[in-house]
């Protein structure tokens, strides 16, 4: 295993060239786009930064090295073999985990997975637990064995400053995303008129502040024999910046919207936002210059009843044409039906994300004309 690293980044299938763009913008070495995430090449403190500062990826996997095997006694043996001490600490419990393809002729997962815990246990003195923090990825493919660490643990959209949330959260890996496929790179005002918890507000100043999404949390990497010190170096928790615009949220639900000041609170950016009590149906937009709407309304499964989400929709399709000339729209939802009953002009639709169950898209306008 040598310092130059094979760093996968994993999101939701989707939304891996958006994730390229930041991870490239991030200065990080992407070196290939693939279904499910990002390939890209560093050395430990680069894994170390990708947990810190990716917004859009879900968690981190680092692989730490691979052999070839044909039948279970050659894996037994050259499990046995591997250096897992270069990565993994004895006394730190792990977990393996295991995916098989069948074009290998190893192809029971539950028994490669059991030669390979009993190499750690019995050669590499490591405890094996269901709810070990550090969890070993292992994907035997056309005979290759490759082993992974994943290096996050928790996935990394819990960014550790948001304990309250409302009905049906967007996550705020996904929020990041489609803040950026909607043109959001900090200098815009972001303006979401059915908030909830704050999600898209606060991701939308964290972004702009230059403030890392790991900051407040811990990751796996910190239980590998390769971290050290200088990574909390890494680690800021100040501002790069003080945006010049600010971020606004409402919602009708004035016990959401104490859950909204209470999260821009813990973020740090409560200075930056501005949650009020309101109805969609009633936006008006915030001072400044034209900026972003980003809305995440009910639909599908959420409500119950799709029919009575049109005339919502509706409303507030005419509120933005009428209102927010010059913004710019995105729109999530499940039904393209909903999306259409807004009376807005869409650009070309982006793929559909898994979330929640159902598949949703984000919806995205030009500026729009003056009524």
């Amino acid at each position: 295993m040598s310092d130059a690293l094979i760093l996968f980044a994993i999101t939701l299938p989707g939304l891996e060239k958006t994730l390229a763009e930041e991870a490239r913008a991030l200065g990080f070495v992407v070196t290939e786009v693939e279904p499910g995430g990002v390939t890209m090449t560093g050395d430990w403190s680069e894994v170390w930064r990708a947990n810190f500062e990716l917004r859009g990826a879900t968690r981190v996997l680092v692989r730490v090295g691979d052999f070839m095997a044909f039948h279970l006694a050659q894996l037994d043996k050259r499990a046995r073999k591997f250096p897992w001490g270069k990565v993994l600490n004895a006394d730190v419990p792990v977990r393996v985990d295991v995916a098989t393809s069948r074009k290998s002729k190893i192809y029971h997962a539950g028994a490669a997975t059991q030669r390979i815990e009993a190499a750690l246990i019995e050669n590499a003195g490591m405890t094996i637990a269901a709810d070990a923090p550090v969890i070993l990825k292992v994907r035997i493919d056309d005979n290759r064995v490759t082993i992974s660490v994943d290096t996050s643990g928790e996935p990394l959209h819990k960014r550790g400053h948001k304990p309250a949330v409302g009905k049906a959260p967007m996550r705020e890996t996904l929020a990041a995303m489609f803040l950026r496929q909607c043109g959001f790179d900090g200098t815009q005002t972001v303006y979401d008129p059915m908030c909830g918890s704050g999600t898209f507000v606060i991701e939308a100043a964290e972004m702009a502040s230059g403030l890392q999404p790991g900051r407040s949390r811990r990751f796996s990497h910190e239980l590998l024999t390769t971290y050290d010190a200088n990574a909390e170096a890494l680690r800021r928790t100040n501002r790069l910046r003080m945006p010049s615009v600010r971020f606004f949220g409402s919602d009708r639900d004035a016990g959401v919207i104490d859950m909204a000041r209470a999260n821009a609170e813990r973020a740090d950016v409560d200075d930056l936002v501005t949650f009020s009590v309101d109805n969609a149906g009633e936006a008006t937009p915030p001072d400044g210059p034209p900026g972003i709407v980003i809305v995440n309304p009910p639909y599908g499964a959420r409500i119950g009843d799709k029919k009575a989400l049109y005339p919502v929709y509706g409303r507030l399709g005419q509120v933005l044409k009428e209102r927010f000339a010059g913004w710019r729209i995105g729109i999530i939802t499940s039904e393209g039906s909903l999306a259409k009953a807004t009376g807005l002009s869409f650009l070309p639709e982006g793929p559909s994300i898994a979330h929640g169950g159902l598949r949703i898209r984000l919806h995205r306008t030009a500026p729009l004309a003056g009524a």
